[in-house]
């Protein structure tokens, strides 16, 4: 996987993950098998990879994120950018680890390249998942996924 690059996930990753707060996967009618969510690599450890989810739903995360913003002054668990022409709600508060195991595919747009986002969003998004990280690292946990479960499911098949 390529850091910036977004892919789909395999079914097979959320029966391992087991984990009732992760983003499954949804079929869209005439669209390819696994066509939301998406995801966005944002860092790579080894051979664990970290994936953020996007979103269409954009008003009701941009309400939740000036909810964050009232109460504590900043919100670092929710990143807008535009991914195609649309914005996009990037939900670091979502994001969990993965290995290239259980990754379907890349996000490409119709001509195959490639889908991207804009490097100063990029810059931001990996910014404030590595600082969720970290907290969640010292026992400030800001992520719903319980993380520290799937690390651990990952590094028993990677064995």
């Amino acid at each position: 996987m390529k850091l910036k690059h977004f892919y789909f996930v395999k079914d097979d990753f959320f029966i391992l993950a087991d984990d009732p707060l992760l983003m499954l996967n949804k079929n869209v009618p005439g669209k390819n098998k696994h066509s939301r969510p998406c995801f966005f690599v944002i860092k790579q450890e080894d051979d664990i990879c970290w994936l953020i989810p996007i979103s269409s739903k954009t008003t009701k995360f941009h309400k939740k994120y000036n909810q964050i913003v009232k109460k504590e002054g900043k919100c670092d668990t929710i990143v807008f950018g535009h991914v195609l022409g649309y914005e996009k709600a990037f939900l670091i508060q979502n994001m969990f680890p993965i290995t290239s195991k259980y990754v379907e595919n890349e996000y490409v747009d119709k001509f195959g390249m490639s889908v991207s986002v804009e490097e100063k969003v990029s810059k931001k998004i990996i910014s404030k998942a590595k600082r969720v990280l970290a907290l969640h690292r010292i026992g400030i946990n800001m992520i719903y996924p319980d993380v520290d479960k799937i690390l651990t499911k990952l590094r028993k098949n990677i064995k």
